[in-house]
């Protein structure tokens, strides 16, 4: 329940604390003293956007603090869910700073407005004239029975399955869409990696290649040097090799006259043994050559393709080529297993379907065995307000699709009179029959989603006298299971209440205020009076005014 209110700087209020009681409480005032405002400023508690235009002074910030007692209402489960700390006596908060930047607080933890208005609407249900057109919406209709029908618990099962549901179908979706456009790029794909895999590059080296091509090419002028260089070194005549060993036949007779004559025998002998290996190599070069145009005319084709496809895919290495290779093989490989993935999830999603379809039957069935006492109560709350043939009727149909209730479609019927068809209510109830209507709906369902609080603001509103005394005792009885208010302008409801609040304005240093008291018991009789007769009351409309307070 709520327990109390703090509202600072917000339209008229200047500063203002209430507390509340449990049961029935009643709350009035003239036309434009802020009744409005209070439900407004309640409802930044459950979330509802605000802007600067909020803030009665402009260069102070706006705070609005509710005081919840909700220990016997279960609700630790949702504060685990949005990982906040419960407390039995809650504390919602809002902020609004004076650059019209909104922050919001539950038990003094910040949240974004989608969890305090998850948790909000879990506390207190708020009813205006407005609401009413809530009773046409599907989803009203859906929630209103499944209260009835205890089928929330089950119902949440499903929803849960069922965004898993809708998820494996956004995600096949998705797949399909990524298959067809793979689709009309897999022949090129396919076309690239051939076209590298065949060209059997990857162990190749483009240096090493150009290295073999260039000696390929100067076969005639390697072998003509060769040869040249060969006869040089080993001529019989004039041969280095040779003059350099005579040369080493003097050194030796006379070496060993001297040092120095010993180190240049030396030197040559060095001279000698390397001369002896730059043969051996130029030999095996020699040997090496050899004059292959066939292997020469391949080698340039490798190197020309190499080149080709670096310039193609905008590369520099082999290296790279090989990393876009990799990338082409990672499209086909997608390509052919994405219809493995659809079949997986497909496998997932037919599951997933069966889960849903049993589950669906079972909440359709409590709907169906809750329907018949649920049209009975509301056509004995209308018959009490003064609707004595009005029928109430619930169509519900078995659904071809999915939705977030289950597999039904559901409409609200009405008639007023005997002898008409039932009609969809939109069409066939007038706005004061939709007060009552609604009224019937909300007082039933109340004590069974068990939530801690409920305002009417101004249901009556259309109603004549003695229908609206017949709202206040169902309102009263309300109060049994939920704290209960009303922002009436009617008397016979007003004084019905277990408690009484006036909402009133005045002025202070030339200043428009709103703010809001409790009535004592005299105060309530003198403002009944008023209520039923106007500022100028006479003896008779107090007593008339003690009579309904008795």
């Amino acid at each position: 329940m709520l327990k109390s209110i703090s509202i600072k700087n917000y339209v008229l209020i200047d500063e203002l604390n209430i507390s509340f009681s449990s049961g029935f409480s009643v709350i009035t005032g003239e036309t434009g003293a802020g009744k409005t405002i209070l439900v407004d400023g309640i409802s930044l508690l459950l979330g509802k956007r605000a802007d600067l235009s909020v803030n009665r002074d402009k260069t102070k910030k706006c705070v609005i603090e509710g005081i919840f007692d909700i220990g016997a209402y279960n609700l630790k489960t949702i504060f685990d869910v949005n990982e906040l700390d419960y407390d039995s006596e809650t504390i919602l908060r809002r902020e609004i700073s004076p650059s019209g930047k909104s922050r919001a607080f539950i038990n003094d933890s910040p949240v974004n407005l989608h969890q305090l208005s998850k948790i909000g609407s879990r506390i207190i249900d708020i009813h205006t004239q407005h609401e009413n057109i809530n009773i046409l919406d599907q989803d009203f209709q859906f929630e209103m029975i499944d209260a009835f029908s205890n089928n929330n618990e089950i119902v949440d099962e499903f929803r849960l399955l069922f965004n898993q549901y809708q998820e494996l179908q956004r995600k096949i979706e998705k797949l399909k869409l990524d298959k067809d456009n793979l689709n009309q790029s897999i022949d090129y794909n396919k076309f690239i990696l051939n076209e590298l895999d065949s060209a059997n590059l990857f162990e190749e080296n483009l240096e090493e290649l150009e290295k073999n091509q260039v000696f390929l090419s100067n076969f005639e002028v390697i072998s003509e040097e060769l040869s040249f260089i060969n006869n040089l070194l080993i001529d019989e005549n004039i041969g280095i090799q040779t003059n350099i060993q005579k040369l080493l036949n003097s050194l030796s007779k006379i070496s060993g006259k001297t040092e120095n004559l010993n180190i240049l025998y030396e030197r040559v002998l060095n001279l000698s043994t390397e001369l002896d290996d730059i043969n051996h190599e130029l030999n095996e070069q020699f040997e090496s050559l050899e004059n292959n145009p066939e292997k020469l005319s391949l080698l340039i084709q490798k190197i020309d393709t190499v080149n080709t496809l670096l310039r193609k895919h905008s590369v520099n290495s082999i290296k790279d080529l090989k990393l876009v290779r990799e990338e082409f093989a990672s499209k086909v490989d997608s390509t052919e297993s994405i219809d493995e993935k659809i079949e997986e999830f497909e496998i997932k999603l037919n599951d997933l379907k069966d889960k849903l379809s049993k589950i669906s039957k079972s909440i359709t069935r409590k709907r169906m065995d809750a329907i018949p006492k649920f049209t009975t109560d509301i056509e004995l709350i209308l018959k009490d307000l003064g609707m004595e043939n009005a029928k109430f009727k619930i169509e519900l149909n078995p659904s071809n699709n999915f939705n977030s209730f289950g597999m039904d479609d559901i409409n609200f019927m009405f008639r007023a009179n005997k002898g008409y068809e039932f009609k969809d209510l939109k069409s066939s109830a007038s706005g004061g029959e939709m007060s009552r209507i609604m009224l019937a709906v909300k007082s039933i369902i109340a004590k069974y989603r068990k939530i801690p609080s409920i305002i009417f603001d101004e249901i009556d509103t259309g109603v004549s006298g003695a229908i609206s005394q017949k709202m206040g005792h169902i309102m009263r009885s309300l109060s049994k299971y939920v704290q209960t208010f009303s922002i009436t302008h009617i008397p016979q409801i007003a004084a019905m209440g277990s408690a009484h609040y006036k909402i009133y304005k005045y002025d202070e240093d030339n200043i428009t205020k709103t703010t809001i008291i409790k009535l004592a018991e005299e105060e309530r009789i003198v403002e009944i009076a008023k209520m039923l007769e106007g500022s100028s009351i006479s003896e008779s409309a107090i007593n008339h005014a003690k009579r309904l307070m008795n």
